[in-house]
């Protein structure tokens, strides 16, 4: 039974995406027979439709509305700057070689501007720019991947015919964006552009022009956490719920230790011990050798890469905490455990923790053992053998 929260919830989407049909241009793709011209049958589209429901933390009756916003993806006019980065955000994305609905969705996004994609370049391409902020004010989603350094007044970064700075450009396009999205940990936080000793003073967007984002961690992040903001977006107006970090809480809102498939040979104290050993043969708990999966919140055991084939540590090596501030600093060496890190409100160290569940299962195994010998007998006093044995 839905309550009513959820119902009003539902009629404010509706509201919001006949308004978005009405106000932003025509669908430049027809979503669904591109669905069919690229092999996703109507029951995966389905299956696609139920999962993106649950995972942004809404019930069943929304379904038809994701549906919807999914159908509306290509309206949505979208600037993505590029700044201190590798450009691997935008490489995770385009890489795909079984499209899934995801995948197809991003083929269909109204891309007005996109240094590494788009056909135009010099004042051709700074025209599209201008352009989109000109014609779509308060309506287009600016995304950003890369750092902005700030060393040198940001003379570190120059770009496009007019020689403008990283700051200079963040700023005239996100003060006309309806929201920004900062793609990586690089746009997030600075990611390895500011890591020791960072010469450039690369640092995030937020902090580099003084606004508030929508942070879709990772190095590089998932597609579906990319999608699944802008679906958000598309039917209510605004971006989902975030959490402390400016994070989409349906994406970040647990760790990656909660839901790893290696999960209980941790609760059982069974770790790899080095590279190549008969715990790392048998898919044991990667944390002694550098897992750092207890301090990091994300997704990825749910998701996966590749097609949703695999992850980091199904594959065999540890999380590198990417989806967390500094990463690339804080979570050093990769291959070692965090022994002074705190786990669970800072009562013990994950390691301890380990130990401490390997004890309590040992001595939970005795006690059941003693209650058993209790029901099906009873114990003699003098050498603690039991008599009288029931059946099992």
């Amino acid at each position: 039974m839905v309550g009513k929260h959820y119902r009003r919830l539902l009629e404010q989407c509706k509201i919001r995406m006949d308004r978005f049909e009405k106000e932003y241009p025509a669908p430049r793709e027809d979503f669904q027979a591109l669905l069919k011209e690229r092999g996703v049958s109507r029951r995966d589209f389905l299956k696609w439709t139920s999962f993106m429901t649950a995972a942004l933390m809404l019930p069943p009756i929304f379904k038809p509305m994701v549906t919807r916003a999914a159908e509306n993806f290509s309206r949505l006019p979208v600037v993505w700057l590029h700044f201190a980065e590798c450009t691997g955000c935008s490489e995770a994305f385009l890489r795909s070689s079984y499209p899934n609905v995801d995948d197809i969705l991003l083929e269909t996004i109204s891309l007005e501007y996109h240094e590494t994609i788009m056909a135009a370049a010099g004042d051709q391409a700074e025209k599209c720019l201008e352009d989109c902020i000109h014609h779509f004010p308060g309506k287009y989603v600016c995304v950003i991947e890369g750092a902005i350094p700030q060393g040198l007044n940001g003379q570190f970064m120059r770009l496009g015919p007019k020689g403008e700075t990283g700051v200079q450009i963040g700023k005239k396009v996100t003060s006309k964006a309806a929201a920004t999205i900062c793609i990586g940990s690089c746009a997030i936080w600075g990611g390895i552009p500011s890591a020791r000793p960072n010469p450039t003073d690369a640092v995030g967007v937020s902090k580099a022009l003084g606004i508030s984002t929508v942070n879709i961690a990772g190095c590089p992040p998932n597609t579906v956490n990319f999608t699944g903001t802008l679906l958000y977006f598309i039917m209510f107006g605004a971006m989902p719920p975030l959490d402390g970090q400016g994070r989409p809480i349906w994406a970040y809102g647990k760790r990656v230790h909660d839901f790893c498939e290696r999960r209980p040979h941790y609760d059982a104290g069974e770790f790899v011990e080095q590279w190549g050993d008969e715990g790392a043969r048998r898919g044991w708990c990667l944390y002694k050798v550098g897992c750092k999966g207890p301090y990091t919140f994300a997704n990825c055991p749910h998701l996966r890469f590749n097609d949703h084939i695999s992850w980091p540590v199904m594959a065999g090596h540890g999380c590198i905490g990417c989806t967390e501030s500094g990463f690339w600093d804080t979570m050093a060496p990769y291959e070692k455990p965090i022994h002074e890190a705190t786990f669970g409100g800072g009562e013990r160290t994950v390691d301890k923790i380990g130990t401490v569940l390997t004890v309590a299962t040992v001595a939970g195994v005795a006690a059941h053992g003693v209650l058993s010998a209790m029901r099906h007998g009873r114990t003699d006093k003098k050498d603690g053998t039991t008599t009288g044995a029931g059946k099992e």
